[in-house]
């Protein structure tokens, strides 16, 4: 898919980008901190899922008592991906993430099939359904007495909000690093009035809904306890996002694993409290008959101040689409400097030092998924995909161990844990295959419909001069059109 030239537009014909502390090279500078890799990764963690998840993880425990359970050994799940991504990306130090990890650690195909699944659906579909959780509850203030918001004002709105986005990610670096700064401590603010208002409850004696807290309200059937978890590890999604900016993150060594601890115990500590929260106001048959936990809970608790959560609602899904938009581009432009894209997706803006390209490849195809009435769906049929990569990334420790074990390794953690974490993540995949076969058949299809594509594109090294030189003559146009070209200096 990329050009086999190298004849694009080169430093020497770029403008000058000089100012008054004298030249800047054009590159992806090293500025992330410890405070912006907590809020990278808390930020995109808590996206909608805490406050829709509860629902599906009750209905399939059955009691209060096991949905807590699950909510606990699921973070201490997502605990153990975390720090085996953590390994990774301080073993594996170009940006990318799992793309990288399966590239070098596996194999270039994996790695590509990672890539194209991300692009068709995986996390396209992921911020458009974000886009329209966030335009629907921002609206649901102002269409309180009608059953559901207007489908052209909800998709309009979610539109707006992409774009908003997706502009921030072009436009600079430090905006989208201040923008997920600013939406992570919102929705902190609206998690914790959540867990205190629901802590007052408990003190005034509101424990009803505790007392025989493990007797099953319905009837229960042990086969549905890896759905359970499945829907709270939806909730707790977002970990493994950090490790695709290792490139600009500030003393990797420290800061990388430190970032993705902190970020996952601190969510895990809030999402256990959230949830003691709903159910010291919510019985688990309001739970089960809400289109809208933590809603129901601003109006039980909040009176008339019920809005305030629906705002912190649109604001949690504004900052995790920010936040996997910020770490998804560097993906898709390490992706491409590997030849995985074109070459245009790994050039920089020449004043806004920004991967220009690569943040505003994706906003397209989210643009005509939101004019799709199942795009629910689509993101359904390629999530079994999703944990099947994330195992392989984890499985690659023990192996890159095995293969090369004298390579250095700054953050070392005991093999025990990515070798559980990626049988669970492996047993999660045969559920999804057992439960919804005919929805994972067509995820596969999808799946395997990028192997051509990779053989055409990647693959191929003797490709027709003619094709060669349209897509030099592309590259280069594109390069004018946004001012773009290829880093200056390497930063791995």
């Amino acid at each position: 898919m990329a050009a086999n030239s190298d004849d694009v537009i080169s430093v020497s014909d770029k403008p000058s980008t000089k100012n008054n502390s004298g030249s800047q090279k054009v590159v992806l500078r090293k500025q992330v901190s410890l405070l912006d890799c907590v809020a990278l990764g808390a930020g995109t963690i808590i996206g909608s899922g805490i406050f829709i998840s509860p629902k599906g993880v009750l209905a399939n425990t059955g009691s209060l008592g096991m949905s807590l359970i699950v909510w606990v050994v699921s973070g201490f799940l997502s605990i153990m991906g975390a720090l085996s991504y953590a390994e990774l990306g301080t073993t594996f130090v170009k940006s990318g993430g799992d793309f990288v990890f399966l590239l070098d650690g596996l194999s270039p195909l994996l790695a590509f099939l990672r890539l194209w699944t991300s692009i068709v659906s995986i996390r396209t579909g992921a911020w458009t359904v974000l886009s329209i959780t966030f335009a629907k509850y921002a609206l649901s203030p102002f269409f309180y007495s009608c059953d559901d918001t207007p489908f052209l004002a909800e998709r309009l709105l979610a539109a707006c909000a992409l774009c908003l986005m997706f502009y921030v990610n072009c436009a600079s670096v430090t905006w989208s690093r201040r923008v997920q700064v600013v939406f992570s401590a919102a929705k902190f603010v609206a998690i914790l009035v959540i867990v205190f208002s629901g802590l007052v409850v408990l003190g005034q004696g509101g424990t009803t809904n505790f007392e025989h807290s493990f007797e099953s309200s319905q009837n229960f059937e042990y086969t549905k306890l890896p759905l359970a978890v499945y829907y709270a590890l939806f909730a707790y999604a977002g970990w493994q996002y950090l490790p695709q900016i290792t490139e600009e993150i500030v003393n990797i060594n420290r800061t990388l694993p430190y970032g993705l601890i902190i970020s996952i115990l601190l969510v895990s500590c809030l999402y256990t409290l959230t949830n003691v929260a709903y159910f010291a106001v919510l019985s688990p048959i309001e739970i089960l008959s809400s289109n809208a936990v933590a809603v129901d809970y601003g109006r039980r608790v909040l009176g008339s101040f019920w809005w305030i959560l629906s705002i912190s609602v649109s604001i949690s899904c504004m900052g995790s689409i920010n936040g996997g938009l910020f770490s998804s581009s560097r993906m898709l432009f390490v992706a491409s400097r590997e030849g995985h894209l074109p070459k245009i997706a790994s050039m920089i803006h020449i004043r806004r030092y920004s991967p220009l390209p690569a943040a505003a490849v994706m906003l397209p195809i989210c643009l005509l998924m939101l004019t799709s009435d199942n795009v629910y769906k689509l993101l359904n049929f390629l999530s079994f995909s999703r944990w099947a990569f994330i195992a392989l990334a984890v499985a690659t420790i023990p192996y890159h161990r095995w293969k090369h074990p004298d390579a250095p390794r700054p953050f070392k953690i005991p093999v025990v844990i990515p070798i559980v974490f990626s049988c669970f993540a492996l047993f999660v995949v045969v559920m999804s295959l057992y439960s919804a076969p005919v929805e994972c058949g067509i995820g596969l299809a999808i799946t395997a419909a990028g192997i051509p594509v990779y053989l055409v594109g990647v693959k191929w090294q003797t490709k027709p001069v003619w094709l060669v030189g349209m897509s030099e003559s592309v590259t280069i146009f594109l390069q004018k059109l946004f001012l773009v070209i290829c880093q200056e200096e390497k930063t791995c």
